[in-house]
């Protein structure tokens, strides 16, 4: 009769041939579907301090509205009473609306009703221009308003 030889069996190494490949893919995916905002600002946007604030979780649904006086090489132009700009352009109280139309026609129809208008309005704006654009968006039934703040300054007595 024979006897049998174990043979210690070496396991055979994990090829790492592939792994740049996938790195890289990896990488091309991320570039293409990351977008990254530019926003020009024309106008003046030194936010106000508030107490209590709360953070605006999903930021595809937001449609941000800046107000301010325009920045120094506009204000020759335009000059210094305050200005809303709606993407990179400086407009009208009269295109809040319409722009708003706009804006919730590109997102998807399932999150429309959810989406809420941030504006961004500078502490030294009167209340004048924040009512007139209020009242445009209340003509557009875009009634979820968010008025963009920093965290700070002292609770109310």
């Amino acid at each position: 009769m024979s006897t049998f030889k174990s043979h210690k069996r070496s396991n055979p190494s994990i090829s790492t041939a592939s792994l740049p490949d996938i790195v890289f893919m990896l990488l091309f995916f991320f570039m293409t579907v990351t977008t990254i905002s530019n926003k020009t600002m024309l106008v003046e946007n030194e936010l106000p301090m508030a107490s209590s604030v709360n953070q605006l979780d999903k930021k595809d649904r937001v449609i941000e509205i800046y107000v301010g006086a325009p920045k120094d090489d506009l204000a020759k132009r335009l000059g210094t009473e305050p200005r809303i700009q709606l993407n990179d352009k400086i407009a009208q109280v009269g295109d809040v609306g319409p722009y708003v139309l706009e804006e919730l026609s590109k997102k998807p129809e399932a999150i429309r009703n959810l989406v809420t208008i941030s504006l961004k309005i500078d502490k030294d704006v009167k209340v004048g221009v924040v009512s007139d654009i209020k009242e445009q968006l209340q003509k557009v039934n875009a009634l979820k308003v968010n008025y963009t703040t920093y965290q700070g300054g002292d609770p109310l007595p």
